[in-house]
């Protein structure tokens, strides 16, 4: 389950601006930190002009960091499962391919660099970055890398990151669930310098059974809006409640439920979309 998410997309920046990275295989433990932050307004993650930014927005943020505390490779999964599902719907990457790169490159979310920036993909600030950024020893010393308040805006810049640039569009000639095919045409591609980049992924997805995640978007139909007709009987409506888990989200409250954000809001008489774990939601649902 996605851990609770608020935040405000202020700035729209053109992503299409940022440089492109080669992309290590793994983490690199251990090296000298720059320890130091640097603080500007919050700044939303580029929506370009990228269809699945306009069907599946991001959420708000309200500028405050989040600490993911990951303790084990199995709860990093459980914990970014649904947001990765979440991108596949709204981009076509394959959420089993998204969750084995965030669990090579940062390390199952206990790599120095992403604890300290919720940047599960080791994306560098480039140009036209105005959001928080940090400084860390990768490929050179005291490289600058952006800095995200939740882990979701960084899987969010991931997608953009491989939508937005020509070399990576072949990948969406492939299947969304053929995890093999893109694990190999991401290195064709040249997003890693490792040879065994493919092969890595791949035993990531099938140790932990990730292509699951592919499959459940695959077979679920896509949602459509019905309008009912006169001669139809009112559905009779009924409040139910819900206790917040550790990991949840409005965002992924309402899509259990099959209700909105904001009737969920509204429900509840909330002014943002922030929730804390054990709170008792008050969530309209059809019988």
């Amino acid at each position: 389950m996605i851990k609770r998410i608020g935040y405000a997309l202020l700035v729209v920046l053109l992503l299409s601006s940022c440089g492109a990275k080669k992309r290590r295989s793994t983490h690199r433990n251990g090296a000298p930190v720059v320890s130091r932050t640097e603080t500007k307004q919050p700044t939303a993650i580029s929506n370009g002009s990228a269809e699945g930014s306009e069907l599946y927005p991001m959420p708000e943020d309200p500028g405050r960091f989040e600490k993911f505390p990951i303790s084990s490779t199995e709860e990093y999964i459980k914990t970014f499962a649904e947001i990765a599902q979440y991108e596949m719907r709204a981009f076509g990457i394959p959420a089993s391919i998204t969750l084995a790169q965030g669990i090579l490159e940062s390390g199952s979310g206990r790599g120095e660099l992403t604890l300290k920036t919720n940047n599960h993909f080791g994306i560098k600030c480039h140009t036209g970055w105005e959001g928080e950024f940090d400084f860390h020893d990768d490929d050179a010393k005291g490289e600058c890398f952006r800095k995200y308040n939740h882990p979701m805006f960084s899987f969010r810049d991931h997608s953009l990151f491989l939508t937005s640039r020509s070399r990576y569009a072949f990948l969406f000639d492939y299947r969304r669930d053929d995890y093999k095919k893109w694990a190999h045409g991401l290195r064709q591609a040249g997003y890693a310098t490792d040879k065994q980049y493919p092969q890595k992924l791949i035993a990531l997805i099938e140790r932990y059974n990730l292509h699951q995640y592919d499959e459940a978007v695959v077979e679920t139909p896509m949602e459509t809006v019905r309008q009912p007709s006169t001669d139809e009987v009112p559905q009779v409506q009924e409040v139910v409640t819900h206790t917040v888990e550790k990991g949840e989200t409005l965002y992924g409250i309402s899509r259990k439920y099959d209700i909105s954000v904001d009737e969920i809001k509204r429900l509840n008489n909330l002014n943002d979309n922030i929730i804390s774990i054990g709170q008792v939601l008050n969530i309209r649902r059809a019988q």
